[in-house]
């Protein structure tokens, strides 16, 4: 039996709860600017992250490292001004929140002032604790996420999928359990079993989100430049990409390029 569907002009922290207790799937995607995020916007999306993956799709680094925290508030404020209805979740960048708790509550109320957003997420679980302890305390909404977090990459050397062996597993859960019990609205799990993602989401009462963790969870993110196809090189098996927009932009631009040395534009109409 699916579940009833209720409309949210404007989604909280609250909705999310109430949409897993209710059994409504979440939907949440990237988004770095202004155009881009009116359009997910419009497209009812339930959760905006405007994620330090910003590092890779808009800045073309390697990894999430080096993007800093001027950077991501300069991308939340363009995504907020955006935005009507969706709930704007920003990632704290590395070195932002990690060793001192006090650096990350200054890091967290820097991004809610400066950007307007109505939350914060994190990476890790036990090893950061007194900083996520020290944000909520501070009245500010933190999202987890667990499994393969690429802020660690260095220290995993790998993307590949995270908590295979039991060890892992079992601290994973905990975490899960640490981040609910500290006062987390919704933990996202990247790149882990779905049967492990399942029973997490199954173990804690707030929404679990996935990416790479199956369909066992309470709703799912991608990022908004591998679901439209504008990045290529990019091809895990928990990507589906809904356009092919590298190709069909590049098919218009070429055509403008023609329509310019051919003349061809601008015709008469197009003229003053």
């Amino acid at each position: 039996m699916s579940a009833t569907k209720k409309e949210y002009k404007r989604v909280t922290v609250k909705s999310l709860v109430d949409m897993k207790k209710n059994g409504e799937k979440i939907s949440m995607l990237t988004a770095y600017d202004y155009s881009m995020a009116k359009i997910v916007d419009a497209a009812n999306v339930d959760v905006i992250l405007v994620g330090d993956s910003a590092s890779n799709v808009m800045a073309g680094h390697e990894t999430t490292l080096p993007i800093t925290l001027d950077q991501m508030i300069y991308h939340a404020s363009s995504v907020i001004r955006a935005v009507n209805r969706a709930l704007v979740v920003v990632d704290i960048p590395f070195g932002s929140y990690q060793s001192d708790p006090k650096e990350a509550l200054r890091s967290a109320i820097r991004i809610m002032k400066e950007s307007g957003a109505h939350a914060v997420k994190v990476e890790g679980g036990q090893e950061i604790k007194e900083s996520v302890k020290r944000i909520l305390n501070a009245g500010i909404p933190v999202m987890g996420h667990l499994g393969l977090t690429p802020q660690s990459i260095y220290k995993f050397g790998t993307y590949t999928v995270r908590a295979k062996e039991e060890d892992e597993a079992h601290k994973l859960i905990e975490d899960a359990k640490l981040l609910e019990k500290m006062g987390c609205f919704a933990i996202v799990l990247e790149k882990i079993p779905a049967k492990l993602a399942k029973e997490v989401a199954e173990s804690v009462s707030i929404p679990i989100i996935g990416i790479g963790a199956g369909n066992g969870v309470d709703g799912q993110v991608l990022v908004i430049h591998d679901l439209l196809g504008i990045t290529q090189e990019f091809n895990p098996r928990f990507l589906r990409r809904y356009l092919n927009l590298f190709e069909e932009m590049g098919n218009a631009i070429s055509k403008y390029v023609d329509d310019v040395k051919t003349r061809d534009f601008p015709s008469d109409e197009e003229q003053y």
